[in-house]
Parts: C-alpha cells; sequence; structure tokens
C-alpha cells in the first residue's frame, strides 16, 4: 500500500471545474473519487481518465449520505449557471445545503481535510467594489437567483459550524466568474455563449446595454489556487479567487468576434432580474496567505476555449443553440 498517495474525493467531479480539478490530482500522484450525478456535469469531460487504475467515477448525488475513506474532499458538486440552477431551485438549494451537511460528515467521520467551492454569488449585488471577503454581501432572499446564492452563503455557514463545534478541517474559496475548456455549450454563461453563437454566425445577445462587469478567471488558475488552498496550514478562508482584471461585458462581446473572425452582431436584450453590475474580486488576501494569482490572461484563456468550443460543434454533428 503507497501511504504517500492521498485518497481524494471530488463531488460534482464530472463538471467542468470538477473534471480540470480530478485530472490535475492525478497528474500530482493521487487517487481520485470522483462523484457525480450527471445534471450537469458529463462522462465525456472524464472519459480520458477512466483508464487510470487511481481514478473511480461514481454516480451518485450528495443530497445522499456517501461513505468512503478519504483524506480530502473537493465539495463541488451543485449546478453554477444560472439556467441550470434555476431549473429547479428547490434541488439546487438541497445541493448546496445537504450536499455540504453529507459531505461535512464525511470528513468529521475520517478526519478529512474539506473544501467548499464557495462563489462570488454570495456577495449578490454588490455595493462595494471590488469585493474582499470581510463585505456581507447584498442579496435578495426571495429572487430567482436566491436558490444559489443563498444555499451557497447556507454552505458556508455550515462549514464554519462544523469547524467551531467539530474541529473539522475546513478550507473556503469563493469562485468568481471562470471559463475555458469542458464549459457546457448551453449553460447560458457569458462566455460559453457568446463563443459557441459566434462560431456559428449567429447574433451575439448581450442582456442589459453591456456596460455590466465581469472578471473573468481561467479554469487551470482556479484550479492552482484550489489546490493551494487545501495545500495551507492554519488558514481557512474564506478566500476570494479570480482574475482582478474586469472587463464590461460588451468588451467580451467584441474579443469573442475578433479571435473567432466571426461575422456574429451584437443584439441587446433586456436584463434578468438580480443580474449583477459589477463583479471584482479583491485578491489581495490570496496573494499574501497562499502567493496566489492568475497568470493566464483572457486572450490566451479564450483561444483556447474557441478551440475547444470550434472542435465539439464540428464533431458533434448538431448545432447548439445557446441562450
Amino acid at each position: 500500500m503507497d501511504i504517500t498517495r492521498k485518497r481524494i474525493l471530488v463531488s460534482g467531479g464530472a463538471g467542468f471545474i470538477g473534471s480540470h480539478l480530478c485530472e490535475r490530482l492525478l497528474r500530482e500522484g493521487n487517487e481520485v473519487l470522483c462523484l457525480d450525478n450527471f445534471f450537469t456535469g458529463a462522462k465525456s469531460n472524464v472519459v480520458h481518465l477512466l483508464n487510470d487504475p487511481y481514478f473511480e467515477l461514481i454516480r451518485h448525488d450528495v443530497t445522499e449520505p456517501f461513505l468512503a475513506e478519504v483524506d480530502q474532499i473537493y465539495n463541488l458538486a451543485c449546478p453554477a449557471s444560472p439556467l441550470h440552477y434555476q431549473y429547479n431551485a428547490i434541488k439546487t438549494i438541497k445541493t448546496s445545503v445537504m450536499g455540504a451537511i453529507h459531505m461535512l460528515g464525511l470528513a468529521k467521520r475520517t478526519h478529512a481535510r474539506i473544501l467548499q467551492a464557495s462563489t462570488s454569488e454570495i456577495y449578490g449585488n454588490p455595493t462595494v467594489h471590488p469585493q474582499e471577503e470581510n463585505y456581507w454581501g447584498n442579496v435578495n432572499p426571495i429572487g430567482i437567483r436566491s436558490c444559489y446564492d443563498e444555499g451557497k452563503r447556507c454552505a458556508e455557514t455550515l462549514f464554519m459550524d462544523y469547524h467551531r463545534q467539530h474541529q473539522v478541517d475546513i478550507k473556503i474559496v469563493r469562485i468568481f466568474n471562470t471559463y475555458g475548456p469542458r464549459m457546457h455549450p448551453q449553460d447560458g454563461r457569458v462566455v460559453s455563449n457568446f463563443v459557441v453563437q459566434a462560431l456559428q454566425g449567429g447574433d451575439i445577445t448581450i442582456y442589459g446595454d453591456g456596460t455590466q462587469t465581469r472578471s473573468f478567471q481561467y479554469v487551470d488558475d482556479l484550479v492552482d489556487g484550489m489546490i493551494k488552498m487545501m495545500a495551507s496550514d492554519d488558514f481557512i478562508g474564506p478566500v476570494n479567487m479570480g482574475n482582478p482584471h474586469e472587463f464590461t461585458i460588451l468588451q467580451l462581446a467584441e474579443k469573442v468576434i475578433e479571435l473567432t473572425n466571426s461575422t456574429s452582431k451584437i443584439k441587446f436584450m433586456p436584463l434578468p432580474m438580480d443580474d449583477p453590475k459589477q463583479r471584482q474580486p479583491d485578491i489581495g488576501l490570496a496573494k499574501e496567505v497562499l502567493d496566489w494569482t492568475p497568470t493566464i490572461q483572457l486572450e490566451k484563456g479564450l483561444l483556447n476555449t474557441i478551440a475547444y468550443f470550434r472542435k465539439l460543434i464540428h464533431t458533434s454533428g448538431y448545432p447548439y443553440t445557446s441562450v
């Protein structure tokens, strides 16, 4: 038995971010248990890992208990795009809350270190810019995004209470807009929407006037940060993880059209309810404590993402209709 090889559970491991994390953890010499119910995750994201003897794919929904002997847990299970988490709002909040309870219970029993993949959405429509970790947020508790926002806020509460009450070894990272290969082509997120629309020559749909801002983080940078956070001692977070370089949605649309050489035109649509006007992380804490900062600039990351979607559209045999 190899006692140096960690046994790591990744819930939501067949999702966009989870699959990149599983891949990286295997590359670093760990054994990985990938849990997913395949609501938004896909076997195609991890099929290239199935022949690895140290990778195990398990169909499981974290709203139900799970038992295993593990050293670390990354809790990523939850639909993360508005289109998907609003599809079944009750299921979304159950995944965040019951999933946290079940994963924390497993961590308590096995004495595993557990990391919660929280979100910038806990800040809601922020009145403070950029957002620091000590900002409590401006969240509508009864809006159409509340199932995700409040579910993730409750999960952070559970993590802190399990830490205080049961001394569970926890980590909390707040993830800002992340993009890259293996995003779902129909997840309704702005990068995947724009890239798919541009590659298919359709209108680029901007909700609102395009002046709202986002900060786009490439998935490899996020995975680096999550692994650094898991390896850190005497620091539980929460800590922001995102790219502090801010772009308007209109700038993103124009950049995607340029990089795809698309003939697409920009079409403006009404802004959805509770859509944040600004979203930019303050990552001073991550720099100071974890020596982490994103290194992949938007153009490079977009080129990788465009190449992925171009291949996906070419090989799928049918067009994707983005939202």
